[in-house]
């Protein structure tokens, strides 16, 4: 049990890494990261969250809901960076005292409800997909999964330059 998470953890601390060391940190934020990127972490997290599970066959069955819940989240999370990124490029053109003196904040309360209202219905979407199956985890695979959850997931964007831990996949600073 624990070896298993250590050895996923060790995997995916390995498979970061690189990442990690061949940021340059002279560019901005939103040029971090290529289009693959994104996908290619949620691939790994869906990776190590099934194997330190360990999944019965008879819990197997649930398991699609979860990943596919975890897509969804991830992909509507990389439109939204990628929609702010257009918006800040979009902005660099013009004036910053212009911007602040024209900002509406109508449409930016509008923006932010539609953000909001998203990531609502995608966490509602996973906890949905969570429910049936962590009712049948047994007590190791929870504490599996709560130490996966701490320690992993929360630490891989820090050794990648993605911020502080639970911010990477939860930002609210989208707007």
């Amino acid at each position: 049990m624990l070896k298993t998470v250590a050895v996923a953890a060790t995997a995916l601390f390995v498979a970061a890494s690189p990442l990690a060391y061949a940021q340059d940190h002279s560019t901005a934020k939103q040029d971090r990261w290529s289009a693959a990127e994104p996908d290619s972490l949620t691939d790994l997290r869906v990776e190590v969250v099934k194997a330190a599970l360990q999944l019965t066959p008879s819990q197997e069955k649930y398991w699609p809901a979860i990943e596919d819940a975890i897509r969804t989240r991830a992909k509507h999370r990389a439109d939204r960076l990628e929609n702010l990124a257009n918006r800040v490029s979009d902005a660099q053109d013009s004036n910053p005292a212009e911007l602040l003196v024209n900002r509406n904040p109508v449409d930016f309360m509008h923006r932010r409800a539609d953000v909001l209202a998203q990531r609502s219905a995608d966490l509602k979407k996973l906890g949905d997909a969570w429910q049936p199956l962590y009712q049948e985890l047994s007590q190791d695979q929870k504490r599996r999964l709560g130490l996966l959850r701490l320690v992993v997931l929360r630490e891989v964007p820090n050794r990648m330059g993605g911020g502080s831990g639970g911010q990477f996949y939860d930002d609210d600073d989208e707007e």
